[in-house]
């Protein structure tokens, strides 16, 4: 089987490095992949959104398979143009991408099909999301703070958790009127904010069957115990003690199968990955968010646990048999943390030189995935993105994890180099 996986970060390296280890897999090519990614396959310099060379390329490779990583050319459609030619692909289509693509989209379904969720108000008018903001934390006993974002798709930095109002002042400012996340921010959805531990419930699904992955607890905020802003990710761990079987049972009866009923019925039924951020809330699991692919830093801790061959899977849901499929993990620990350019998730500088992968590669246990990075003219390895390497350890226990992982970071280096130094610590001492 000759396989293309579209997507140039630590999400695709993952999937690449599991899929080159299937014994049905005889060649991996990426648009654009990195160079981490070129140790498992040919990476092929094309643009993604550029149809007509896509396609020419899957047809004069005889591509057998797609897999489309990022959700941009999800939510553009390119799923949707793959199968068009003749491409088998594993992805949503365009209209089932919407419940990523508009995050009141899926706000819209969850209401509409009572699925556990937030509160929340819609608005495309900033003075009329001023004035609600305005009321929410006017004077007195406050029911809720607020959780602002960006309609469109904002690569996990378009969500504001507002303690006062001058911060929920400001998201409004920085989405729909300095536009910094451009058409993202016509609209926004205000939300109370969801107490609770949180969690990545990721499951593949052909729309009717539905195969649980391994939950995962990321980090969100840049700096460590949760402060600073939202990205799109700093690291991860799993499995989640605090996600029990009974609690896997509850999400999957009370959000991810009416969810999933939900697209059938509006005529856009779901194939590919479903990611879902719960809330655990003491009322039972909500909705945080959808999105209608892998996860970034999900898949780089989850992968490294998976035992079933990933191709397997994937072939199951595409020919409709994922009922008869059973995945098996490793009963071990896995740990990822994220390196960052300095500045990140704001402004950040490029071309750092990055050094000490060989030595962090030799800790038992860890895979680095790259993410950011690039080769110079004279072949030195160097930064050019926001989050540069994902550095996952798997363990027989969270401790060992852990230290394994932040041994492999203590050997790499790049100027401005930053990462959270709490991974894991939730498992350890859950709140």
């Amino acid at each position: 089987m000759r396989v293309l996986i579209v997507g140039e970060g630590g999400r695709e390296h993952a999937l690449a490095w599991k899929i080159s280890q299937s014994p049905l897999v005889t060649d991996i090519f990426c648009f654009p992949g990195n160079p981490g990614m070129a140790q498992v396959a040919e990476c092929v310099d094309i643009e993604i959104f550029n149809r007509y060379e896509v396609t020419a390329f899957a047809k004069d490779y005889n591509i057998d398979l797609a897999i489309i990583g990022p959700e941009a050319p999800l939510i553009d459609g390119l799923a949707d143009f793959f199968r068009s030619v003749g491409i088998q692909t594993f992805g949503p289509s365009r209209k089932a991408a919407a419940i990523e693509g508009s995050k009141i989209y899926g706000r819209l379904l969850t209401r509409k099909y009572k699925i556990p969720h937030a509160l929340f108000r819609v608005f495309d008018n900033p003075v009329e999301a001023r004035e609600y903001a305005e009321i929410i934390y006017s004077p007195g006993p406050r029911v809720f703070n607020l959780v602002i974002k960006a309609d469109g798709e904002a690569y996990g930095k378009g969500v504001f958790i507002c303690k006062t109002l001058e911060e929920a002042l400001q998201a409004i400012q920085t989405i729909m009127i300095d536009h910094a996340f451009p058409k993202a921010g016509d609209r926004i959805i205000v939300e109370e904010e969801l107490k609770g531990p949180e969690a990545s419930f990721i499951v593949i699904t052909d729309s009717r069957s539905i195969v649980p992955l391994i939950p995962v607890q990321d980090y969100k905020r840049v700096w460590d115990n949760d402060l600073g802003p939202n990205t799109g990710g700093m690291g991860g761990y799993a499995p989640v003690p605090i996600i029990t079987p009974e609690i896997c049972g509850q999400i999957m009866d009370t959000i991810i199968e009416p969810t999933l009923r939900a697209m059938f019925i509006e005529g856009c039924p779901f194939t590919g990955v479903l990611y879902t951020g719960i809330m655990l809330t003491d009322d039972g699991p909500k909705v945080l968010e959808y999105n209608c692919r892998f996860g970034d830093p999900e898949t780089q801790v989850a992968l490294p646990l998976l035992e079933t061959d990933l191709i397997d899977i994937i072939q199951a849901s595409l020919d409709g048999s994922l009922t008869n499929m059973k995945i098996k993990w490793q009963d071990k620990s896995s740990v990822c943390v994220i390196l960052a350019s300095g500045g990140y998730p704001g402004k950040y500088e490029k071309e750092k030189v990055i050094n000490g992968l060989a030595e962090a590669e030799k800790i038992t246990g860890v895979n680095i995935f790259h993410a950011g990075t690039a080769l110079r003219e004279d072949g030195v390895l160097v930064t050019s993105g926001g989050r540069v390497l994902s550095i996952t350890a798997v363990a027989e226990d969270y401790h060992t994890a852990i230290d394994n992982a932040y041994k492999a970071v203590g050997k790499i280096h790049f100027n401005g180099m930053r990462c959270r130094s709490d991974i894991g610590q939730r498992a350890i001492t859950p709140s």
